[in-house]
């Protein structure tokens, strides 16, 4: 186990102690722990198969820990169903994106305004997206799956903001993207944060999850080896040497 950097005491939004997920005989996490404060960007980072994906399955409640407790804003919320998180203000992006092809720009951001508080300002919450990526405004017609990748992405994004959350997750959202879009995409990402939106992020783009995070865990075969500053990461000799290629 590396030792763990320290870290300026912040006030959590979301605690996690302990947790543990079992997929039949295979154990995906083995006890991990970390906090995301409110009002940052935090990234979970490792290698493929760390356990990073099923850890915000686990949060968003599409898996049932085996032990373990999950917190959002002191709210013990472990084994909540994903319409119970969603409707507290946590909003989980996937990887792959998971839109509806065949419906267009605008029915795929409308279905994302599930919780009732979303619902009762919807029109506000299109405005808001499309102040974000404007170039949804001008395809909110088009159907979903005949978008490019990048702007894909962007309606992922806006169906997830259109919940109103507190917390929005995103699993490997520069997966596939061209290195231009992978940059204006963390830039967005940065504005989403800067409006008051606290990101967990899932990214094994190493170099680019630290320039915009303020804090980061590395997972290894299920355990967080590693928690710091991001800052402070990018100079530690192992994250340089087995994440940065450096």
């Amino acid at each position: 186990m590396l030792p763990m950097l320290p870290m300026p005491p912040m006030l959590p939004m979301l605690e996690v102690v302990g947790l543990q997920v079992v997929y039949g005989d295979v154990q995906a996490l083995w006890g991990v722990d970390f906090t995301v404060p409110a009002g940052r960007i935090v990234t979970l980072l490792g290698a493929n198969g760390a356990g990073k994906t099923t850890t915000l399955r686990a949060l968003s409640g599409l898996v049932r820990p085996r032990s373990g407790r999950i917190r959002f804003e002191g709210r013990d919320v472990t084994g909540l169903a994903p319409h119970a998180v969603v409707a507290l203000g946590v909003s989980h992006i996937p990887e792959g994106r998971h839109l509806w092809p065949g419906m267009t720009v605008l029915e795929n951001l409308e279905l994302g305004a599930f919780p009732s508080r979303a619902r009762r300002r919807r029109r506000e919450g299109l405005e808001r997206v499309f102040a974000l990526f404007p170039r949804l405004r001008e395809r909110h017609r088009q159907l979903a799956g005949t978008l490019s990748g990048g702007e894909q992405q962007m309606v992922a994004i806006g169906r997830a903001l259109m919940a109103r959350p507190r917390l929005l997750m995103l699993d490997e959202p520069s997966l596939g993207l061209a290195p231009l879009v992978v940059a204006e995409l963390f830039e967005t990402i940065v504005r989403i944060n800067a409006d008051g939106v606290t990101v967990l992020l899932v990214e094994q783009n190493v170099h680019q999850a630290l320039r915009i995070a303020h804090e980061g865990y590395v997972l290894e075969t299920g355990r967080i080896v590693i928690a710091g500053p991001a800052h402070d990461l990018r100079e530690q000799p192992y994250v340089k040497e087995a994440y940065l290629g450096l």
